[in-house]
C-alpha cells in the first residue's frame, strides 16, 4: 500500500473528528461557558495558576503529553502489522483520547483546578481518592524512570543532539523573562530559539568536537571508570544524575519561567518535525513494505495492542497533565476544546507519523520481519527504527541523513524532557496531597516533596537489574507502564462519566470508550500479573513488576467497584467547593 494514501486517510479522519465530533462534545456534552471564571484567574499566583494564551497553553499541554511514548508505542506495535496499529491510533484518538483529555481538563477547571486524583474524593469517596492517588503516584514514578532512561540512552546514541537540548534551557528562561516581566511577544523569540537549536544540531552533526560523547570521554566499553562500571554504563549514570538535577530545578520554578516558554518552543518543534516527516513522505512517495498483519507473530495482539499503544490513542497521563497543570493555566473555558481535544489530535498525528516512518524504513517485508522477529525484538528496536525511518523520510526533502537523525533525536529528547519535568511536578503535587492527608507535614513542603520525587525516580531507573545492563529500570518497567497508563485513563473516563450522569447529560460519549478500555486493560494486566510476572507461566518471576502490578490491579478493581456503586446512585451531588453540576 502507498504510504501517502494511508497518511491522507488518517489526517482526514482527524480533521472530521476535531471539526464535528469535538464541537458536538463541547456544545452538547461538556457545555463550555465563555463567561466562566477559570481557576487561572480566580487563584492567580504567578507560579502554578497563570492565565495563558491558548496557543501557548496548547504548546505546553501537547509537548507535556507527547514525550517519546506516542513514538515508541506505535513503533513497537507495528510488530502485529500496520493495519491494527493504524486503526487503533485513529479511532482511539477521535473517540477516546479526545473526550478523555478534553473532559479531564473541563472537570478540573470546574473544580478549582484540582487533579483527577483529588476529584475522585468528590465523585466516588475518600477511599477511592487515596487509592487513586497511590495509583497515580506509582504511574508518574514509572514515567519518570522510563523517560529518564529513554533520554539518557538517546544522549549516548546520538551525542550530536546534546548541545541543542542544552541550549534550549537558557533560551527558554530568557523568553519567559521577556514575555512575563517585560510583556513581550513569545512567537518571534521562540522561532529564533528553535532556529538556534537546529543550527547547533546541524553544526554538531558535522563537527565531532561539539558532540558531547560521554562514552568516548570515559573510554567506552573496554574501560572501567568507577563503581565497576565501564565507560558506557558510567555515562548512563552521569546522564541520569544530570537529568535528576535538571528536573528538580525545572519542576520547582514558576511555570512562566521555564515550563511554558520551553514547551512553546517544543510546540514549534512538533510542527517542524511533522512538516519534515510529512513533506518528506509526499516528496519521496515510499511504499509500505511491512505487512498489514503479521501472521507469524509469537505474541497475540488482542488485548496487548491496546496497552502497547497508549499515548497516540489514549493515555491516562494526559488526564494528569490536563487536570494537574493545564487546568491551572486555562484562560477561558472555551479554550478547553482547542487545548484538550486538539492536543490529542496532535499526538495522534505524531503516532501516525511514527507508524509510517517504521513501516516504510525497510526494503522488503522480509527485512521488516527480520528485525521485528519477536515482540521482544520489536520492543528493543522500535525507537531506533523510528529515528532511522524518520531520517530516511527527511532525505526526501534533501536533508542529509546524519543531520536528519540528529534533528529527530533532538525533537524526541525535547518532548521526553518536557514530559519528565511535568511528571516530576505532578509527583510533587501528589506527595504533598498525601502529606496533607496523613498529616506528614514535611511532605507538604515544596522542596521536601520534590526531593522525594527525584530521589525515588533516580533509584527506580538505576537500581533494577535487567537485559539492558546497568540502569535497566526504564526498560524493565515499560510493560507495566502501558497497562497502568491505560488503567488510569479508564478510571478518569469513569470519573467524567459519573460527573456527566449527575448533570443529567448524555454520558455515552465517555461510557463506551471507558468500558472498552477497562475490559482490554484489566484483561491484559491480569494476564501479565498472574501468568507472566508471577512465575506461574513459562517465564521466570519478575518480583518488581509482579508487586507493582498486583498493587495497581487490586487498587483499580477496588476503585471501579466503588465507582460503579456511586454511578448507580441517581442522586445529584454538589461539590463542597463549587457547584459541580454546572
Amino acid at each position: 500500500m502507498n504510504a501517502i494514501l494511508l497518511a491522507l486517510i488518517g489526517m482526514f479522519a482527524f480533521y472530521l473528528g476535531y471539526r464535528y465530533y469535538s464541537k458536538f462534545v463541547a456544545e452538547k456534552i461538556y457545555r463550555l461557558d465563555p463567561n466562566y471564571t477559570t481557576p487561572a484567574h480566580k487563584f492567580k499566583d504567578g507560579v502554578d495558576f497563570v492565565p495563558t494564551n491558548k496557543f501557548v497553553l496548547w504548546g505546553h499541554h501537547f509537548t507535556s503529553v507527547a514525550g517519546a511514548a506516542p513514538i515508541l508505542g506505535p513503533a513497537i506495535a507495528v510488530y502485529w502489522g500496520w493495519l491494527p496499529a493504524f486503526i487503533w491510533v485513529v479511532a482511539g484518538t477521535i473517540f477516546a483520547a479526545g473526550v478523555h483529555d478534553f473532559g479531564a481538563l473541563v472537570l478540573s477547571v470546574r473544580n478549582k483546578g484540582q487533579s483527577v486524583g483529588t476529584l475522585a474524593n468528590k465523585l466516588i469517596g475518600q477511599r477511592a481518592k487515596i487509592l487513586f492517588l497511590f495509583i497515580i503516584l506509582i504511574l508518574v514514578l514509572m514515567v519518570n524512570a522510563v523517560f529518564a532512561w529513554v533520554i539518557s540512552n538517546l544522549f549516548i546514541t546520538f551525542p550530536a543532539s546534546v548541545l541543542s537540548v542544552f541550549i534550549q534551557i537558557p533560551l527558554a528562561i530568557w523568553i519567559g523573562t521577556i514575555v512575563y516581566r517585560k510583556k513581550g511577544g513569545m512567537l518571534l523569540p521562540s522561532l529564533a530559539a528553535l532556529a538556534t537549536m537546529y543550527i547547533a544540531a546541524i553544526v554538531a552533526s558535522r563537527v565531532p568536537a561539539l558532540q558531547i560523547d560521554l562514552p568516548r570521554y570515559f573510554g567506552g566499553e573496554e574501560n572501567i571508570v568507577a563503581f565497576g562500571l565501564n565507560g558506557v554504563a558510567f555515562s548512563f549514570f552521569v546522564w541520569i544524575i544530570i537529568l535528576m538535577i535538571y528536573v528538580y530545578i525545572a519542576s520547582t520554578l514558576p511555570v512562566w519561567r521555564l515550563l511554558q516558554p520551553r514547551d512553546y518552543i517544543n510546540s514549534h518543534q512538533l510542527v517542524v518535525g511533522l512538516l519534515i516527516l510529512y513533506l518528506g513522505l509526499f516528496f519521496s512517495n515510499p511504499e509500505i513494505t511491512a505487512p498489514a498483519t503479521n501472521s507469524a507473530a509469537d505474541t497475540p495482539w488482542f488485548p496487548l495492542l491496546f496497552i502497547t499503544i497508549a499515548c497516540g490513542a489514549i493515555s491516562g497521563f494526559h488526564g494528569l497533565v490536563a487536570s494537574g497543570t493545564s487546568s491551572k493555566q486555562l484562560n477561558k473555558e472555551t479554550d478547553a476544546r482547542f487545548v484538550g481535544y486538539l492536543g490529542a489530535v496532535g499526538e495522534g498525528l505524531l503516532a501516525l507519523a511514527a507508524i509510517i516512518a517504521v513501516v516504510t524504513l525497510f526494503n522488503s517485508s522480509g527485512d521488516f520481519l527480520g528485525v521485528y522477529s519477536s515482540f521482544d525484538n520489536a520492543s528493543g528496536e522500535g525507537l531506533g527504527s523510528f529515528i532511522q525511518g524518520a531520517g530516511q523520510l527527511a532525505t526526501g526533502i534533501f536533508i542529509p541523513a546524519d543531520i536528519a537523525n540528529t534533528i529527530v533525536a533532538v525533537i524526541v529528547v525535547s518532548f521526553a524532557a518536557t514530559t519528565l519535568d511535568t511528571s516530576v511536578r505532578l509527583m510533587r503535587y501528589i506527595i504533598s496531597e498525601l502529606g496533607k492527608e496523613y498529616k506528614v507535614r514535611p511532605l507538604t513542603k515544596i522542596h521536601v516533596a520534590t526531593t522525594v520525587a527525584v530521589v525515588s525516580s533516580a533509584a527506580l531507573v538505576l537500581l533494577p537489574e535487567g537485559p539492558q545492563g546497568f540502569g535497566s529500570g526504564g526498560y524493565v518497567l515499560w510493560p507495566l507502564f502501558g497497562t497502568s497508563n491505560q488503567l488510569l485513563a479508564g478510571i478518569t473516563l469513569l470519573l467524567i462519566t459519573i460527573w456527566l450522569k449527575r448533570q443529567g447529560r448524555n454520558y455515552l460519549v465517555t461510557l463506551i470508550p471507558m468500558g472498552f478500555l477497562m475490559i482490554m486493560t484489566l484483561w491484559a494486566m491480569g494476564q501479565q500479573v498472574i501468568f507472566e510476572w508471577s512465575g506461574l507461566g513459562d517465564t521466570e518471576m519478575n518480583l518488581l513488576l509482579f508487586l507493582l502490578g498486583a498493587i495497581i490491579l487490586a487498587f483499580a478493581v477496588w476503585i471501579i467497584l466503588e465507582a460503579f456503586a456511586s454511578l448507580s446512585n441517581n442522586k445529584r451531588h454538589k461539590s463542597e467547593d463549587e457547584d459541580i453540576s454546572m
